[in-house]
């Protein structure tokens, strides 16, 4: 049976914890506010954007170019997987980990090769211990990041897209529900799709005008669309984490305050 000097030293390591819970939590509350302004304000020109072009990818010719285009048979396709750098965020790395090894067993199963692009240490991490091939590699860009980290993470999934490296590129990233959920979302970024049904009909009434001619308009254009598209799984994945980690925190504090009551009563 434990000691009353063992039971104080528990007691004691316990609020040590707790007190690290605590700070975790505050700066994750901190981080989080800036995270959620960001995506939330960049969140609706990222969907119009996406909405836009979805329904334009419907309208022109897709020799028009390379990113309408869609190659078969589909031999190898390339994913973005978006992870955190960091644990103590609950289930945050692991849903996106599980959610890609669904998505690659699924493409394997059809006898489709995928190449990953890890965005955060963990989903590197987890995938170089299983020798899985791997395109690109980023980490330590959650901290501080701005627009030119996903401008260089879009430049090198187009770049194997158009080099015929892969047919197509999906991108992993979690969606901010509310404070408590985080799903994460599988998107196609290549070839441009078009959009859903009753999107389209809720866009037919559109009618794009291109000027200057529209090759040389898409060819500035479309790029640009990849950019944003990533930028906001960043801005999305962000939020995400920071909220899975306070929440992951306050649930912590929650437990050492209950050992502490348990611990106290024993002693």
């Amino acid at each position: 049976m434990a000691t009353l000097r063992d039971i104080r030293n528990k007691i004691s390591a316990v609020k040590k914890t707790q007190q690290i819970t605590k700070a975790m939590n505050m700066v994750s509350a901190a981080k989080l506010r800036g995270a959620q302004q960001r995506m939330e304000g960049f969140r609706p020109y990222a969907q119009a954007f996406s909405l836009m072009l979805g329904n334009m990818a419907g309208r022109v010719e897709p020799d028009s170019h390379p990113f309408f285009q869609k190659t078969e048979p589909v031999t190898k396709v390339g994913l973005v997987l978006m992870t955190a750098d960091r644990g103590l965020c609950g289930s945050f790395n692991v849903n996106l980990i599980n959610t890609a090894v669904k998505f690659m067993r699924e493409k394997e199963a059809q006898g489709i090769e995928v190449a990953l692009v890890c965005v955060g240490r963990k989903g590197r991490d987890f995938f170089r211990r299983r020798k899985v091939e791997m395109l690109a590699q980023y980490v330590d860009v959650w901290n501080k990041f701005d627009f030119s980290n996903a401008v260089v993470v879009a430049r090198d999934i187009m770049s194997a897209f158009t080099a015929g490296e892969v047919q197509e590129v999906h991108l992993i990233h979690a969606t901010f529900i509310n404070m408590a959920i985080q799903r994460p979302r599988l998107v196609q970024l290549l070839p441009i799709q078009q959009v859903e049904a009753e999107e389209a009909e809720a866009a037919s009434t559109m009618e794009y005008l291109f000027e200057p001619p529209m090759e040389q308009f898409l060819e500035f254009l479309l790029p640009k669309y990849i950019n944003v598209q990533v930028y906001h799984g960043f801005l999305e994945n962000s939020a995400s984490e920071h909220a899975a980690r306070m929440t992951a925190m306050d649930n912590a504090q929650s437990n050492c305050k209950e050992m502490i009551t348990q611990l106290t009563l024993v002693m």
